[in-house]
């Protein structure tokens, strides 16, 4: 598959680049997209939630009322679960919710998501650029020259660079990762792939099993 190359202006530079077949065009499978999201959504739980259980409420532990001749249930602290303000049964405890997924897996979802990106016609190949600081209109001058102002964008780079992504920041519908940390979630939540020319190299490094 091959694609042109985009210059910031949105002009073709008179390059072409070629998207492996391996990476771009695979035998999609979206029971292996379900597992690498379900897996990237679990890890950003926080599993801090808990309650307290009869054990950890304040309260006293006299007990309330005689044993026998009440007509109603014994009972032998105002922290049983059975009364109001007692502790909690069974409730929330903080946990994990990661889960084990073979890399092979996470590979097949990353290649079937980029694989049904590419059937959209939603990736664009862009040359690499850099920005001389931190300025938000530039990447929104950029977004508007590549006809996605009004599209949820990701932005793929080989490396890091500070200043495209703190121009990108304040702007709700751009995202930006570099090649090796792409993953099969934010690939599906993005209308529009925008691979910088130099990502495509290292998504292939990345690729290579």
């Amino acid at each position: 598959m091959e694609l042109s190359v985009l210059n910031k202006e949105g002009k073709e530079t008179g390059r072409m680049i070629t998207l492996l077949d391996r990476i771009f065009e695979v035998d999609p499978s979206d029971h292996a997209i379900y597992l690498d999201v379900k897996q990237y959504l679990a890890n950003q739980r926080q599993g801090t939630h808990k309650s307290k259980e009869r054990a950890e409420v304040a309260g006293s532990t006299k007990k309330i009322k005689k044993q026998k001749g009440t007509g109603t249930a014994r009972a032998g602290s105002i922290k049983s679960p059975v009364f109001r303000g007692g502790g909690t049964v069974f409730g929330p405890r903080p946990r994990s919710y990661d889960f084990k997924l073979n890399k092979k897996v996470k590979q097949l979802a990353r290649k079937s998501a980029l694989t049904y990106k590419a059937r959209e016609n939603g990736i664009i190949v862009m040359e690499d650029f850099v920005l001389d600081g931190p300025k938000t209109k530039e990447m929104v001058a950029i977004k508007k020259n590549l006809q996605i102002a009004d599209k949820k964008s990701l932005f793929v780079l080989p490396a890091e660079n500070k200043n495209i992504y703190l121009s990108s920041r304040n702007l709700q519908d751009v995202s930006v990762i570099i090649a090796s940390e792409l993953n099969t979630y934010q690939i599906l939540n993005a209308k529009t792939i925008v691979l910088l020319e130099g990502s495509v190299k290292k998504l292939e490094e990345t690729f290579n099993l």
